[in-house]
């Protein structure tokens, strides 16, 4: 039976809300924030069955209960659609939009954007003022934080019972403590992990690899970037010597580096690397800043020795003739068609797209036998994981929602994004579909229901080469996509791991260390304004020449110093000035 959600939880008193916590704008004028009254935290959690302070609909919305509105509402909501699995019309109508709808009544007003375009195209309608309710897909708030157009939804969790059960049960405050703004708050409610996940690494041909006499299970787990290298040469010659390429091709050319998805950082596989030598860079570059726990002080890690060692290393890859350095240019499908081709030997991956990538190398190569291997990436100058955080990307609710709903149906809204983010049941439903219909229980484990396959979940076509009309849920019905199911516990997040993907989760672990965890820096708006307008050329200048130091197009020991001194030019020492002023506080 469903659980019915109150409309009218609150007295309607309360509507008129108490807006307390207040910020200064960028211009220095003062911005109001949502905050909620005093009425709706004493009524929240409670699970009085007096009438006159429930006479509609229940109050015990807690951990566990199923949301459902009673009267049907519609709540706007930002969706990244990726070019790889479109978003269909058949999602909203049969798929799990309208499953959504079927378990909640509530109807989700999409406003899709493509993936390549999202954060600016959300960045414009939160400036415009017409932001949707539910902004999912956020990795970095601070851009908007400072002119009050998103909620400080920390102030906000204690109606979120998923939520703040997960948060309880993983002891996960301090990693929510490393998002914290000057004023106390977060405003991004992250997807959450029960254990750090490194998604991405890069999957080889195994059949090369061993042909030229390397064995990677037996060395990866203290292999380095310059060991990769080395065994690269190798596999090179020994594809040169089998007629499979000549002496000038690469043998890696990578992809989510270039035009398409690289965001002109050198994309996942500078991050990569760079992680390997403590170096932001790619998609993690953020601001460049790194903090050294010993000295209680920040620094910028794009100039130091770790720096100029992952870049030499980096460009040892391009200069040896290994990776094409079009990789930094060129689409993703580029990579993928000379990978599936057999032209080349590694490639970036991430768990999601194992399935399309073997399927994609099972056409191309036809009939002649490989095998694949997913590699822990290489250490560099330390032992961490590529990732430490618990937290992923996760979503904003934009002031528009509680101007136009009122406290009440606010407070309603979240319990709804409480459910949709954070609930098991909603998790397996975005991911998994309905079960008996594209998924089926056996012996306690998940398993997609006979017609279906899953890129998204690892499954590929099971008969690819017979007349078996098989789909992908995915593609079909917008399960398994990228907008809903990060994080959760481990149990929940990896029982769609084929052995092979639980096996590379295992020796992940095994082999390499979790790196201690960055705080927050609590900076004011003023300051925040500053750190962007020094952080974004900076950045911008870091980032080209990172891209000329790897790619050869500058000598990294005779451009070195001209390198430091632009580094110094786009205020990089008062950057990092004003991160210890703030951190001395």
């Amino acid at each position: 039976m469903k659980k019915k959600f109150m409309s009218a939880m609150l007295a309607a008193s309360v509507v008129a809300a108490s807006l307390s916590a207040c910020t200064n704008s960028g211009n220095g004028g003062k911005v109001e924030e949502p905050a909620p009254s005093q009425t709706a935290i004493d009524n929240a959690g409670n699970d009085s069955e007096d009438t006159d302070a429930a006479p509609e609909e229940e109050l015990d919305y807690t951990f566990g209960e199923h949301f459902y509105s009673e009267t049907p509402v519609t709540y706007p909501m930002s969706f990244s659609d990726a070019s790889w699995y479109p978003m269909t019309d058949n999602w909203v109508t049969n798929g799990v939009f309208a499953k959504i709808k079927e378990k909640t009544n509530v109807t989700l007003e999409l406003t899709a954007i493509d993936s390549n375009d999202y954060n600016d195209k959300i960045a414009l309608s939160i400036n415009a003022g017409d932001a949707p309710y539910i902004i999912p897909k956020t990795y970095d708030e601070s851009r908007y934080v400072d002119g009050g157009a998103i909620v400080p939804v920390s102030k906000w969790t204690q109606f979120m019972p998923n939520f703040t059960k997960f948060v309880d049960d993983y002891d996960m405050q301090a990693d929510l403590d490393t998002i914290i703004r000057n004023d106390g708050n977060f405003y991004r409610l992250p997807g959450m992990h029960e254990s750090p996940n490194q998604d991405y690494t890069f999957i080889i041909r195994k059949d090369l690899f061993e042909g030229a006499g390397v064995d990677v299970a037996a060395i990866e787990k203290d292999w380095t970037y310059d060991d990769l290298y080395d065994a690269l040469v190798k596999v090179k010659a020994y594809m040169v010597s089998e007629g499979i390429c000549s002496e000038k091709d690469y043998i890696w050319s990578d992809l989510w580096c270039g035009q398409e998805s690289g965001q002109g950082s050198g994309g996942n596989l500078l991050k990569i690397m760079g992680s390997a030598y403590g170096v932001p860079s790619g998609w993690a570059v953020g601001d460049c800043m790194q903090y050294d726990a010993a000295k209680d002080e920040w620094y910028l890690a794009s100039t130091t020795d770790n720096f100029k060692e992952f870049v030499t290393v980096a460009n040892k890859f391009v200069a040896g003739g290994i990776l094409d350095p079009e990789t930094f240019t060129q689409d993703d499908s580029v990579a993928t068609n000379k990978f599936y081709r057999g032209e080349t030997a590694i490639m970036s991956v991430n768990r999601g797209q194992v399935a399309a990538f073997n399927a994609g190398l099972a056409e191309g190569m036809g009939d002649k036998t490989y095998e694949t291997y997913l590699v822990v990436s290489p250490k560099g100058s330390n032992n961490y994981m590529a990732e430490n955080s618990r937290l992923e990307n996760g979503v904003m609710i934009s002031k528009r929602a509680y101007d136009e709903l009122g406290e009440e149906d606010f407070i309603k809204m979240l319990r709804f994004v409480d459910w949709l983010f954070y609930s098991d049941e909603a998790y397996d439903l975005c991911k998994w579909g309905i079960e008996g219909e594209t998924y089926n229980v056996v012996n306690g484990q998940k398993v997609l229901a006979d017609g279906w396959y899953c890129g998204g979940l690892g499954y590929s076509d099971p008969t690819p080469d017979d007349e078996t009309d098989n789909k992908d849920m995915r593609l079909e019905f917008g399960y398994a996509g990228g907008n809903f199911w990060y994080g959760h516990r481990v149990d929940q997040r990896d029982d769609n791991l084929t052995p092979e993907l639980q096996d590379l989760s295992k020796r992940i672990a095994d082999y390499r260390d979790i790196r201690p965890l960055t705080p927050a820096l609590a900076s004011t708006p003023d300051e925040n304004e500053q750190i962007n307008l020094w952080k974004t050329p900076l950045v911008d200048n870091i980032n080209t020449w990172t891209l000329n130091f790897v790619t050869g197009k500058k000598d990294i020991n005779a451009e070195w110093d001209n390198y430091i001194k632009s580094c110094d030019d786009a205020n990089a020492q008062n950057l990092v000035k004003l991160y210890n002023e703030i951190n001395a506080r």
